[in-house]
């Protein structure tokens, strides 16, 4: 390589640190042909391209920076994998953190909400000082260190008192958070009740106006339902329909209660239902809401195309789910039809009639008095 030194001398430089200690002497002397520097910063930048390729530890480096990165082991494959986008995505995980101020009250009650998300949460323990309203950077990175895709805040001041806040990210960002305000709560452990047991997907029922006619509402109703309807299964046993939660939108405050669904005898087949009230019970009332733009939220609900059902001809549904389907046929020669062999449909020789006796009348047989 065939490089103008300092003072109109010929160099050949055939090594990397040749070319740095030109690039330190003309910066030093301030050079002034201007084109002459930036020739050499290319030639220094093709030496660093090539020593990279010679180098596999710094080319690492390099997909690194260029934010590849390339599995070294097959557990950091797997894991890579697992995190890789699908068709069919895994079940959404919630994690679970306390503000840098906190209450009794609050801090009870992410307990509670995460015995009733378990085991797809994550619990931190540890105080985290941030404000998702202002800044939710810490929020995304962790959400990016857990894989999930949704969160619930708790923090307490004089301004904003046990303050809950649930949230939902798409693409590791957030998408939307609604802030509730405890009012009133009831735990899970002053109620003195037999508990569902762990993992069991929840009937979530609403009720009010607000949730079918107001568009905060109707934002909270959709994150709450992402946020509490658990695993999606292919079939459900009557058995594990045990556990109700019920939201109640009533005079600008909304009432969670949580029921225990228990299964008695009634003398027939249907079994007669009575509810037990488990805990925990909150009664909320909404303050500031962030809500995704129409544009972004259709986009986090689209689907891909090999998900979408192919449409079938000749098949249609009613509106209690029942499937019709249509079939075109040629048309039948009913005289060809093949029945069942009786005695009785065998045809006698005396029933045959010419043609000639077509005209006639029918003859009547003579009985004997």
């Amino acid at each position: 390589m065939e490089v103008l030194g300092v003072g109109g001398r010929w160099r050949y430089c055939t090594l990397k640190q040749d070319i740095t200690r030109v690039i330190t002497t003309i910066e030093e002397e301030k050079h002034p042909n201007v084109v002459f520097r930036l020739f050499l910063t290319w030639t220094y930048s093709n030496v660093n391209a090539h020593v990279a390729n010679r180098n596999p530890k710094k080319r690492t480096e390099m997909t690194q920076l260029d934010g590849i990165t390339k599995p070294k082991t097959k557990r950091s494959k797997r894991f890579l994998e697992s995190r890789a986008p699908k068709l069919s995505e895994d079940g959404k995980s919630a994690m679970i953190m306390k503000g840098g101020n906190t209450s009794q009250t609050v801090t009870q009650a992410l307990k509670d909400i995460y015995s009733l998300k378990k085991p797809n949460a994550v619990l931190y323990k540890k105080k985290n000082i941030t404000r998702p309203f202002e800044d939710s950077t810490s929020l995304e990175f962790f959400s990016k260190k857990t894989d999930c895709s949704l969160f619930l805040f708790g923090s307490h001041n004089k301004k904003r008192p046990n303050n809950l806040i649930f949230g939902r990210l798409f693409d590791f960002h957030v998408l939307d958070m609604i802030e509730l305000g405890i009012e009133k709560y009831v735990s899970l452990s002053e109620i003195k009740a037999s508990k569902c047991p762990e993992g069991t997907k929840p009937m979530l029922v609403f009720a009010g106006e607000a949730f079918d006619l107001d568009s905060e509402h109707k934002r909270l109703k959709s994150l709450l339902i992402d946020f509490f309807r658990g695993p999606t299964v292919s079939a459900v046993r009557l058995a594990g329909l045990e556990h109700v939660l019920h939201f109640t939108a009533l005079d600008g405050k909304i009432f969670m209660r949580s029921y225990r669904c228990l299964l008695k005898k009634s003398g027939c087949r249907t079994p007669r239902i009575e509810l037990e009230e488990i805990g925990p019970s909150f009664d909320f009332v909404l303050r500031r809401t962030h809500l995704a733009s129409d544009d972004l939220y259709k986009l986090a609900h689209r689907q891909p195309k090999a998900l979408k059902p192919k449409k079938k001809k000749n098949i249609s549904h009613n509106v209690f789910g029942t499937k019709f389907g249509r079939v075109h046929m040629q048309k039948q020669d009913l005289s060809k039809l093949q029945t069942r062999k009786m005695k009785g449909l065998r045809k006698r020789k005396g029933e045959v009639v010419t043609e000639e006796q077509d005209g006639q009348e029918p003859k009547v047989a003579k009985v004997e008095s």
